[in-house]
Parts: structure tokens; C-alpha cells; sequence
């Protein structure tokens, strides 16, 4: 029986003060919202992204096809300004009824270009919704600007400056640089210069690796882009070399667990090495990546640590504290989400699980 369940009271795991850090501005998209924009612009939606079961694909080329046929797909409805609005307030009022005071949303404003006038109307659009949705819910938002490893080493330096030009760690400001897409493709060693261009404007950087690919990738990503977090990582429990390496860069891990059961990486729940990271010392910050196709938000991450993984409340304020501290959110913001930690801890637990 995992440490912990039934035999601990436990405290309401939405009230727990978190960071997100790994969310993606497409995936992040009420299934509601998706079907209306679809109706709006007029565009068939292929049945499984609209019916209520989370994607199940194989581990392999053709599984991350189909995963990124259906999130393109899901892409193409977001066509103008109104929603792309609409998608960050969305995205950061179900942030709030799930506990987290801090979101660093991930976007590539590449596709959104077309639909208002180029790239940086497209992040400016975001960055100010994301000021507004700050504003009105009490959620500080943060914005991580992400290339594609799907297109040239140079139009990630060409995001990697415009991510600099709007860097700053209050409200509505860019706060890291990412790389995201098939792990699978692309020469890692050549978008070392657009993270440079990031790294030396103060950007976070926050690779994808060690997911569809293990320990070896997790290597090079930490050799070539020199990240602070890992989108993912979970892959580097496969080499205790490798996860030795990355406790003691200090290398924080986007830990998504939902995210590795869709795509194939693991075959259940009780099979990601959640338990594995956080007893090597790893930073881990709990995410939900894209819960449009995934169906499991930030929330649902967390009671899968408690029920399948039998983390304590003791245990799961630690992963809380975790994604807080690894979060480029400012000093104040961070101060204050750590003593409501430290206060949900401190209050009288609820029932067990057995009552």
C-alpha cells in the first residue's frame, strides 16, 4: 500500500498555493471553448478531440504524428486577437480554482502571426492578456516564449530577441525561453544560440527533453542549451549517472505526468518515476502540459501524486514549495506563495480517504 494513503488526514489539495510552469497556450484550451471557435470560423474537428476521453497514442513516430495532427488541428481555431484573449483569461481562471498563484504559460506566437499582423503583435497580445488575467484573478502570469524544433535554428533566434525585448519577471512579462516539439527532430547543438541570446538577457531556459527520448538526450539537451528546467526530463530516472548530473546543475524538472501516460512514454500512472525523481533530489515542479488532449489539468497532477504515487500532504506542500522556488516569479510573489504553503500545512487536515 503506498506511504501515506488512508492513513494520514488530508487537506484540500485545490487550497495548496503552486506554481505551473509547464502549460502550453494551445493545450491549454477549455474543450467547450475549442468546440465553440471551431463553430465560429466554420472548421470540421476531427470527433476525438471533442469527446471526453483523454489521447492514447504509442510511443513512437506515428503516435507523435497523430498527437500533433490533432493539436494543429486544435490550433487552426484560434484565428484572431478576441481569441486568443479568450484562451489566456480561460487558461488562468481555471489556474486560480485550482490553487496556483504563479502560471508561466508557454507559447509560440509563430502560428498566431498570420491572424494579427506578425510575431510581435501576436506575443503582445498575449503578454497583455496575460496582464489583464493577472489583474482579475490574482494568478501571477508569466509568459515562456517557445521555438519549434520543427523549423530553423534561426527563427529561434529571431523569437529569442523578441522574447528578450519584452522580458521581465512582473505580470504579463516574458519570463523564459523554451523548445518545444518532436525531440526526435531537429540538431539540438544547433539552437544553442537562441538560447544564448536568452541566457544572457537573464530568460529562464526551458528546453523539452527526456521524454520521448532518455537519458542520453537529457544530456545533450544539458550540454548544448544549458537549461535551468527541463520541459519534461522524466526520462533521466533511466540513468542514475545522468539524474546525478542534473540534481547537482541544479536543473529543475517540468514533471507532467498525464503528458507521459497519452503519449506512450509509460503504460499507467503507477508507472511514471515520480517517487524516483523527488528521492534523488531533483527539483520537481508538477505540470499538466496540454490538458485539451490530455483531459487532466494541474490539479489532477497532484492528486495523482497523492493516490497513485502515495505522496503525503507533507510530501505533496514539498512539490509545491518545489515548482514555487523553480518558478521565475518575483522575489514578493515567491515570499508570499511559500508562507500560504507553509499556512495550508499548517491548518487542520479533512477527512481521510477511508471515511
Amino acid at each position: 500500500m503506498p506511504r501515506g494513503w488512508h492513513t494520514e488526514p488530508m487537506r484540500d489539495l485545490a487550497r495548496l498555493p503552486k506554481a505551473h510552469l509547464h502549460l502550453h497556450f494551445t493545450g491549454s484550451m477549455r474543450l467547450s471553448t475549442l468546440a465553440d471557435l471551431a463553430a465560429r470560423h466554420g472548421i470540421r474537428l476531427p470527433a476525438v478531440l471533442l469527446d471526453d476521453d483523454p489521447l492514447h497514442v504509442p510511443a513512437d513516430e506515428r503516435g507523435w504524428f497523430r498527437f500533433q495532427r490533432l493539436y494543429d488541428a486544435a490550433r487552426a481555431c484560434v484565428r484572431g486577437e478576441d481569441d486568443m484573449r479568450r484562451v489566456v483569461a480561460e487558461a488562468v481562471e481555471d489556474d486560480a480554482a485550482e490553487g496556483s498563484g504563479r502560471l508561466e504559460i508557454q507559447v509560440d506566437p509563430t502560428s498566431y502571426a498570420p491572424f494579427v499582423g506578425g510575431l510581435t503583435p501576436a506575443l503582445e497580445i498575449v503578454l497583455d492578456a496575460a496582464r489583464e488575467a493577472s489583474a482579475a484573478t490574482g494568478v501571477d502570469v508569466g509568459v515562456v516564449v517557445a521555438a519549434s524544433r520543427m523549423r530553423h535554428p534561426l527563427d529561434a533566434r529571431t523569437l529569442a530577441r523578441l522574447a528578450v525585448r519584452h522580458a521581465g519577471d512582473g505580470p504579463g512579462e516574458v519570463v523564459g525561453f523554451g523548445l518545444s516539439n518532436d525531440e526526435r527532430r531537429g540538431d539540438t547543438e544547433a539552437f544553442g544560440a537562441a538560447f544564448a541570446i536568452a541566457r544572457r538577457a537573464g530568460l529562464v531556459t526551458v528546453p523539452h527533453g527526456g521524454e520521448l527520448l532518455g537519458p542520453a538526450h537529457v544530456e545533450e539537451v544539458l550540454e548544448h542549451l544549458r537549461p535551468d528546467r527541463l520541459g519534461h526530463g522524466v526520462r533521466s530516472a533511466e540513468d542514475p549517472r545522468v539524474l546525478d548530473r542534473v540534481v547537482a546543475e541544479g536543473v529543475a524538472l517540468e514533471v507532467c505526468p498525464a503528458s507521459n501516460v497519452s503519449l506512450g512514454v509509460y503504460p499507467a500512472d503507477q508507472d511514471v518515476p515520480l517517487r524516483a525523481l523527488v528521492a534523488a533530489g531533483a527539483r520537481v515542479a508538477l505540470g499538466a502540459d496540454d490538458p485539451l488532449l490530455f483531459r487532466s489539468r494541474l490539479l489532477d497532477q497532484y492528486e495523482t501524486a497523492r493516490t497513485v504515487h502515495g505522496f503525503d500532504d507533507a510530501e505533496l506542500a514539498a512539490l509545491a514549495r518545489s515548482s514555487i522556488e523553480a518558478s521565475r516569479a518575483s522575489d514578493d510573489v515567491r515570499a508570499r506563495l511559500l508562507r500560504g504553503v507553509d499556512a495550508w500545512l499548517a491548518q487542520e487536515p479533512g477527512l481521510t480517504a477511508a471515511s
